[in-house]
């Protein structure tokens, strides 16, 4: 089971659980690691500020912890911004990483040839999505990626199956790619976007027919080794990359996430 889809060591296919917007599950518990580290950073400064002399010497009669609880209640601002730099340096650290892993793998990126792509397969500018079929997230960017293509034609959108929602979401993966050798991979992709209900194996297999996929043929495709390595493959590119929920999107030198894609849209139609 891949509990950490950060793990690209597991080498099976059946994925954790998550929330399907990247990071958001793990939110309390980064705040209070970052708490922490900052509080500790907080009572560093304030033993140099004492030793330079900054702060008023402290008296051998009062408690040293007293002194500092008092001084955090009247400044609890210092911790807020020592949390909010130490969250801004480790942000740009994994930035950092991530720009470094794309160049370093920009044709797995890019350019697989064992990568599903949309309606624009000859476009120049490069969308990669990392999404789950069982992700409400993944389901609200859908149209929008689908407006994209239609207003600039030069926009190749690549789908990375990336299943970390459950088993039902593995199994929607492996169907979808084995779809693609019947020529009904994006027919397939689009139902299941708008598949109202959780994905499962039996809604799958309902989708897949309800669109005309030889379901039987299906089933035998799914079990093509080279469609369980390119889960993996995605699997492992994530975890590189620091993605560690759906959507995710890659483009450019970087990483960003739906709410950033629509922002960055929204910019680029006002400019």
């Amino acid at each position: 089971m891949v509990a950490d889809p950060q793990d690209s060591s597991s080498d099976s296919l059946e994925p954790g659980t998550a929330t399907g917007r990247r990071g958001w599950s793990l939110r309390p518990l980064v705040f209070c690691s970052f708490a922490l580290a900052a509080l500790s950073a907080v009572l560093s400064a304030v033993a140099l500020l004492y030793a330079a002399g900054v702060l008023p010497p402290f008296r051998a009669s009062d408690d040293l912890d007293r002194q500092l609880h008092a001084y955090l209640l009247k400044k609890p601002e210092v911790i807020l911004e020592s949390v909010r730099g130490l969250e801004a340096r480790q942000q740009a650290a994994a930035d950092s990483q991530a720009t470094a892993v794309i160049a370093e793998r920009r044709d797995e990126i890019f350019n697989d040839p064992d990568a599903p792509v949309g309606a624009n397969p000859e476009g120049d500018a490069i969308l990669v999505e990392f999404f789950d079929y069982n992700c409400p997230y993944c389901r609200q960017a859908t149209p929008l990626l689908g407006k994209l293509e239609q207003a600039d034609r030069g926009l190749r959108l690549v789908y990375k199956e990336y299943p970390i929602l459950g088993q039902g979401s593995a199994f929607a993966a492996r169907a979808a790619l084995a779809s693609r050798k019947q020529g009904k991979y994006l027919a397939f992709h689009q139902a299941m976007m708008t598949y109202e209900g959780r994905i499962t194996e039996t809604s799958s297999l309902e989708v897949a027919a309800r669109i005309g996929i030889d379901v039987e043929r299906l089933k035998k495709d799914m079990a093509d080794p080279a469609i369980d390595a390119a889960i993996k493959r995605n699997i492992a590119l994530a975890g590189a990359l620091r993605i560690s929920g759906t959507p995710s999107f890659v483009i450019g030198d970087g990483i960003v996430d739906e709410a950033t894609l629509k922002r960055l849209i929204t910019s680029a139609r006002g400019s």
